[in-house]
């Protein structure tokens, strides 16, 4: 058996330590469900896609991450929220993180390019919208109301990265893709949120900063509460399978959270622990939707 030298160890440990664990299993929700909803009848022959396009969205949001991070290494050493957690604190230099990063979306994308034109260009354009949100020379991220349209578009494309797998792009992937996209976009606001103070001092025009904390609470409750009018609408009207009107239910228990986030002052902690919360409650949403989408297919007649 052969040893791998301990400075390899140590330097895969050091970009390992790097990465956002959380935020990138919580980003593989989308395409998977969207590839549930669009493959009728899954059988052996679409084990191997859906392997690449699991291994190719792990790629390619670690490199939207990644990307992130290190365009905004200078204000997120600035930002007493963040400044412990930047990549060269680990030991991981600008160069390197730079090249790993750009070494990530050629994987990606090449791995997506064996799945076809269509989710190729998917697959692209939400790179491209990842490069213009976090790159300085665009920085959408500074710019209030673009920097959530760009979430909303971003959140459409994820979930059509999977549902191209199964069937051509229609109505009613775009109907349930638009769920999933206001989701993505209200997180993004509440993101926004939890670091408005470090945004501040680097005078990072987010729409915490420009709007406030408060009222960017309230826009990001407002989407939520269209995704699950939506849901809810799309369960009764037959698009999605009618038992899954119930997980509206689960909403009112995200409300309840977000008041008691609210009363204690949009802080760092409260934020955080209120994105915590509410991943863990969409997390539940994603397993119901998957068991009662397969449980509908076994009693469906062959």
């Amino acid at each position: 058996m052969t040893n791998i030298p301990i400075s390899t160890k140590a330097s895969a440990l050091r970009y390992l330590s790097c990465l956002r664990p959380q935020d990138i299993l919580v980003l593989q929700g989308s395409p998977l469900l969207g590839a549930a909803f669009a493959i009728r009848h899954p059988g052996v022959p679409d084990l191997a896609p859906l392997a690449t396009l699991i291994i190719a969205n792990v790629f390619l949001v670690t490199h939207i991450f990644m990307l992130n991070d290190w365009s905004g290494l200078t204000t997120d050493l600035a930002d007493p929220n963040k400044a412990t957690r930047v990549f060269t604190t680990r030991g991981v230099g600008r160069w390197e993180m730079g090249g790993v990063t750009a070494g990530l979306l050629v994987v990606s994308l090449l791995l997506f390019a064996r799945l076809g034109p269509i989710t190729f260009g998917l697959s692209l354009a939400i790179a491209v919208l990842s490069a213009l949100y976090s790159l300085p020379r665009f920085n959408w991220k500074g710019r209030p109301l673009l920097n959530s349209a760009a979430h909303l578009a971003g959140g459409i494309l994820h979930f059509l990265l999977g549902y191209s797998l199964g069937t051509a792009i229609d109505r009613r992937g775009l109907a349930i893709a638009t769920f999933f996209a206001l989701i993505f976009a209200a997180g993004h606001l509440t993101q926004e949120i939890r670091d408005h103070q470090g945004d501040a001092i680097n005078g990072i025009r987010t729409n915490a900063v420009v709007f406030g904390p408060r009222r960017t609470f309230v826009a990001s409750l407002v989407l939520f509460t269209l995704a699950h009018i939506i849901l809810l609408m799309l369960a009764l009207d037959g698009v999605l399978p009618r038992p899954l009107a119930a997980l509206v239910v689960l909403y009112g228990v995200q409300i309840f959270w977000s008041i008691g986030t609210l009363r204690e002052g949009l802080t760092f902690a409260s934020v955080s622990r209120l994105q915590t919360r509410y991943r863990v409650l969409y997390a539940i949403v994603g397993l119901a939707m998957v068991a009662v989408v397969c449980g509908a297919r076994m009693t469906m007649p062959v």
